[in-house]
């Protein structure tokens, strides 16, 4: 739902999300709220009670937009308000939502929602970062990007969304192709060594060295093995690695 729908018309109609239309994985539409306007100046804003700067989208013509897609029985979307006062998107959000039959995100501009739009409408309220954008038109396509990539089909290899940098609660390890040596710079011997056991311990090592790394904070909720715990607890903390 949204007052730009030209914005999705590339993103839509191309790459990943393209092929997935073409093969009719998923169906993709993007739905002008303001013909659901109900005055003849098709307005879908007005200005706040109680003063204050910017506008507020109005209730009626969101609602009418949602309910006229419900008038289907066979449809119970998941609302999604793009907001950023809502709960902080992640893949694991992402992998829950991609088992949803129905999706309905609502973009937002101006100063902000009608209060009774949050209460009383929408399911969720999503963000993709502390910070404020014209639109939810640009959190919006992230989301459904990230959705629609999961969905059984869309990728041509279907293990590559399962080792995504936080699907495991981790970051990726590293990638390697050819050719085998650039500039000096060697591929790990290990990833052509042919010893599948042994390139998936060192992917798994290099996936913990890299959370360790850069985003520590990921380990605390990680399911990780005793043997990996005391293994990283060995390891020196980045303040002394740099000191030394």
């Amino acid at each position: 739902m949204t007052l730009f729908p030209e914005m999705f018309e590339g993103v839509f109609g191309a790459s990943i999300l393209g092929k997935a239309k073409e093969k009719g994985i998923v169906s993709l539409e993007a739905v002008n709220f303001r013909q659901y306007a109900n005055n003849k100046h098709n307005t879908v804003d007005d200005y706040p009670y109680g003063g204050g700067g910017g506008m507020v989208l109005k209730p009626e013509p969101v609602f009418a937009a949602v309910e006229d897609l419900q008038s289907d029985p066979g449809i119970k979307p998941r609302v999604i308000l793009m907001c950023p006062q809502g709960e902080t998107f992640t893949q694991q959000k992402a992998e829950e939502l991609s088992k949803e039959k129905h999706l309905v995100l609502i973009c937002g501009h101006y100063e902000g929602y009608d209060e009774r739009i949050r209460e009383h409408l929408v399911t969720d309220e999503l963000s993709i970062g502390d910070y404020v954008l014209t639109g939810g038109e640009i959190p919006a396509m992230t989301v459904i990007d990230s959705v629609v990539r999961l969905l059984p089909g869309v990728l041509g290899n279907e293990t590559s969304a399962v080792t995504d940098s936080y699907s495991t609660g981790l970051l990726e390890h590293p990638h390697y192709t050819r050719p085998p040596e650039f500039r000096g710079w060697s591929v790990p011997d290990i990833l052509v060594s042919g010893h599948h056991a042994k390139i998936d311990a060192w992917r798994r090592e290099q996936s913990l060295l890299r959370t360790l790394e850069r985003r520590p904070d990921l380990l605390e909720t990680a399911e990780l093995t005793a043997k990996e715990k005391k293994w990283l607890a060995s390891l020196p903390k980045r303040d002394d690695a740099e000191q030394q």
